[in-house]
């Protein structure tokens, strides 16, 4: 039986707030957790960009710049464009036990701390129990909780705990490895530095060799 879950909110899948749908959502097939962000404003953002840069000392009438705050607008309204996401799920019904990754897929986010952009690549997995999920889901995941100002280290907590809580896996873990603007072009102008977060859940988390497993498949040295 396949099953199909679309989620389309705008904050994160919170344990509290997944539980609280869990009866006739994952088990049924189709639930939608409404979105709570507004449309995007392009005219006001065009004006507010505008005002930031006269702000700081940035001549505008040059040529170049003309039509710098509108697409300055446009480019934030795009990073911040939050894709629906439809999980599809299958029944395991061979059994299959034994870890499912998928490695270095890339993602592009906004520090919520500068508005600076922070990009890598996420390795995520888990361990099945009763469903099975489709691989590129894991990927669409990745991309859903990066459409929004971000720090690496909830980013990685989203992905592990939605997957946590939807698919109901024996476990479940998420590396993410970045590379950060807000430090490589600005501060300690670090460039070069990359920062690793992990999420691990269940046996992944509880199970040392099931963790030890899981860190060599993602190619993260531990």
């Amino acid at each position: 039986m396949t099953c199909e879950l679309t989620i389309v909110a705008s904050h994160s899948c919170d344990p509290a707030s997944l539980q609280a749908l869990e009866a006739d959502g994952f088990e049924s097939g189709g639930m939608n957790l409404a979105a709570s962000g507004r449309p995007a404003d392009l005219a006001a953002a065009r004006r507010a960009a505008a005002e930031f840069l006269t702000a700081l000392g940035i001549d505008l009438d040059q040529d170049g710049l003309r039509e710098t705050p509108a697409r300055m607008a446009r480019a934030y309204a795009e990073l911040f464009d939050r894709p629906p996401v439809r999980l599809t799920t299958f029944d395991n019904a061979e059994g299959y036990d034994e870890l499912v990754i998928a490695r270095a897929i890339p993602f592009r986010t906004v520090c919520e701390h500068h508005l600076l952009p922070f990009s890598g690549v996420a390795h995520v997995g888990y361990v099945p129990a009763e469903r099975i999920l489709g691989l590129s889901k894991l990927a669409r995941l990745v991309e859903h909780f990066s459409a929004r100002p971000q720090t690496q280290e909830r980013l990685t907590r989203q992905v592990a705990d939605c997957l946590a809580e939807r698919l109901r896996p024996r476990g479940a873990g998420v590396v993410l490895e970045a590379e950060h603007s807000c430090m490589t072009i600005r501060g300690v102008r670090a460039t070069g530095a990359t920062t690793v977060t992990s999420a691990l859940l269940g046996s992944l988390r509880s199970d040392e060799r099931a963790r030890a497993e899981f860190f060599a498949l993602a190619g993260t040295r531990v």
